[in-house]
């Protein structure tokens, strides 16, 4: 364990991406159980780690998405909810919050959405006299609902890695979570925007809503499809993930006709690009956590918890607090691979719910995707309203309180996350 423990401090303090940290770890960790006995299973540990078939669904998902960004759905998104929030005080922050929970249904990734809304919401907003940094912290704030409401990578990457749920009650457990965090950034926006007398807009007249409805409305579909398909039983996670991908390119090509084959192949290279990030991660991943199963460390995090409380609520909430912490520094699905193996097993050893503890495990994780110094979508949202990431971070305060509130709820309310997965049994 120390051999591990001390490459994984060195390789990563010396700046090597995080794969290559649990790779050269997990090699030491092995080595120093069995030497080069054990040495030799390690590439059938990889090649494991990475020959799901459900996995087929990750590149699936993150084409679906990018065909979906290529085909101008954003904009059908933003006029429809648009014409729904125009005469409410404060309408292109609300706006902005509910494109995300839409959008959230074809991405399942936050940096996505951050990309794809800021860059027409964010210069919007500041035309029409909202301040820079609010408007960069209410789109990163809104953008990690994406992970949360389903279809979701993080889900996927996670039921893969950890085995103990399956994906179907992930996506499941995650739907009220997803709208329990839009509901609380709709009241802080609501409360800033009546605080700061930001700018209304002119009531939509309906025949221009209905438009905007019926245009936005294939897009609307495709989480409608995936969510049906696989709740259903009708189809398996990767069989609707295919299907979606499929009707992204009809509808973007004969019905918005905005779809090129230039803008496929440029999906599909952003595809090939971001999968090869996640199954590298996962393949290197599978070495760390054969290595942490065998070596007791998930047993010693569980001694270490009942030795800080034995108060249940007390010890998901210290485990929160470590999410955060790591979050601060790494990535969500680093993050993810790297802690997952200790502290998932240690809190299911001590009687929490598999379920109830991953849906809390990835909400708190996504919201380090806001959390200084790391966090990336807020980064990426600054950057777009081109403002200090100081000012950023401070405009994103009143928001982040509000997630942490979501939190808190979820770990104290295991229904909330479970109640959705046991109607589906």
């Amino acid at each position: 364990m120390t051999a591990a423990i001390l490459a994984f401090i060195v390789v990563l303090a010396i700046g090597a991406p995080v794969a290559v940290v649990m790779a050269v770890s997990g090699v030491a960790g092995v080595y120093e159980l069995g030497g080069e006995r054990l040495v030799g299973i390690i590439a059938d540990r990889m090649f494991s780690g990475v020959s799901g078939y459900m996995l087929i669904a990750v590149p699936y998902f993150i084409f679906t998405a990018e065909l979906m960004n290529q085909g101008g759905l954003t904009q059908k998104l933003i006029a429809f909810n648009n014409a729904l929030f125009g005469r409410v005080r404060g309408a292109l922050s609300h706006v902005n919050v509910t494109v995300s929970l839409f959008f959230a249904g074809l991405t399942g990734a936050a940096i996505t959405d951050t990309v794809a809304i800021g860059k027409i919401m964010i210069p919007e907003m500041k035309r029409q006299g909202y301040d820079a940094e609010y408007a960069a912290a209410i789109t990163a704030c809104s953008s990690i609902i994406g992970p949360i409401i389903p279809p979701s990578v993080v889900m996927v990457v996670y039921a893969t890695l950890l085995r103990d749920v399956s994906v179907i009650d992930l996506f499941a457990g995650g739907i009220i979570p997803g709208v329990l965090m839009t509901l609380a950034l709709l009241a802080t926006s609501g409360f800033l925007a009546w605080r700061r007398g930001y700018p209304k807009q002119a009531p939509t007249p309906l025949r221009v809503a209905l438009l905007a409805f019926f245009s936005a409305l294939p897009a609307m579909l495709v989480p409608l499809i995936i969510l049906g398909g696989i709740l259903s039983g009708m189809t398996t996670i990767t069989e609707a993930s295919g299907f979606a991908a499929v009707y992204a390119i009809v509808i973007g090509m004969l019905f918005y006709r905005n779809l090129t084959l230039a803008k496929v192949m440029d999906a599909l290279v952003t595809t090939v690009k971001f999968s090869g990030v996640v199954f590298f991660l996962l393949a290197t991943s599978a070495v760390l956590g054969w290595f942490v199963t065998r070596s007791g460390i998930a047993r010693d995090a569980a001694s270490l918890i009942t030795v800080l409380s034995d108060v249940a609520f007390v010890q998901i909430l210290l485990v929160c607090l470590l999410l955060i912490i790591i979050g601060t520094v790494m990535d969500v699905l680093p993050a993810l691979v790297v802690i997952g193996p200790v502290v998932v097993p240690a809190m299911v050893s001590l009687g929490f719910d598999p379920l109830h503890f991953a849906i809390v495990m990835i909400v708190t994780l996504n919201i380090a995707n806001v959390t200084p110094p790391v966090g990336m979508t807020l980064m990426t949202a600054a950057r777009i309203a081109q403002v200090p990431y100081e000012k950023a971070i401070v405009a994103s305060l009143p928001f982040y309180t509000a997630f942490i509130v979501v939190v808190v709820l979820l770990a104290g309310v295991p229904s909330l996350s479970t109640w959705i997965p046991s109607l589906l049994d």
